[in-house]
């Protein structure tokens, strides 16, 4: 028992390592300066969109397999999905997103479930247990509610189903249902920031950006979508 235990911390640290020298590269490639100018993000949407038009398929699959990475490296869930609109455009992108997103939340929860299970309980057990009576009461229901009012870092929120015995199939298909819908609105962004830099030779203003309908009516619906969740929240993860 003490060795397995001993094994289990040991394989954690080892994650947690191969976690930070990824966040550390992955950071240190590019500037805030760059990734922030208005040249980067034009040469490399143009860069992109031919590397679309030569060979869809690839692409697409280069992202899912990269999105799947990040989240089982626990990256968050907002820089791809503009990402995935900036690139593939509504549709196509918020499919690739939502599969690669759950692909890789149901890895880290297994990942979780079986290595960091015990820390994860020590943790976190106290501050959620009055979830563990509703989950026992319809598992598949609360974690859609779970995963569709957030509220939760979005790699904590891939592990905490551990401290209920979540089967792996209904994290699935509940991530798969529940993340869909803010999500959807956080590519349609993407895919409007994309029109709008193909659209531009300069930086466009932030009036302009603003008034433009395919930015400003997701991020209303986002909005209200946040204000709607904050009540449900309350709710939810009242005692």
């Amino acid at each position: 028992m003490e060795k397995t235990k001993k094994i289990k911390i040991t394989l954690g640290l080892f994650y947690l390592i191969v976690l930070s020298s990824f966040l550390y590269f992955f950071l240190s490639k590019f500037t805030l300066d760059e990734l922030t100018s208005f040249e980067f993000i034009k040469n490399n949407r143009d860069y992109f969109f031919e590397l679309k038009q030569a060979n869809l398929f690839i692409i697409s699959l280069i992202f899912l397999l990269s999105t799947i990475t990040w989240v089982v490296m626990a990256g968050f869930a907002l820089p791809v999905a503009l990402l995935a609109g900036f690139i593939f455009g509504k549709w196509l992108g918020i499919f690739l997103l939502v599969v690669g997103l759950t692909i890789g939340a149901t890895l880290l929860y297994i990942f979780g479930n079986y290595f960091l299970k015990e820390i994860i309980k020590e943790k976190f057990l106290v501050r959620f247990k009055n979830l563990e009576i509703k989950f026992k009461e319809s598992e598949f229901i609360y974690l859609i509610i779970y995963r569709l009012i957030g509220g939760v870092p979005f790699a904590l929120s891939n592990m905490l189903p551990c401290i209920f015995n979540v089967k792996v199939g209904n994290f699935f298909w509940a991530t798969l249902i529940g993340i869909t819908p803010q999500l959807f609105l956080i590519v349609s962004i993407g895919s409007g920031l994309e029109k709008i830099i193909e659209q531009n030779l300069e930086a466009p203003s932030m009036i302009d950006l603003i008034y433009s309908p395919s930015i400003y009516i997701p991020i209303l619906a986002f909005g209200g979508l946040i204000l709607i969740t904050i009540v449900a929240r309350k709710i939810f993860y009242k005692n």
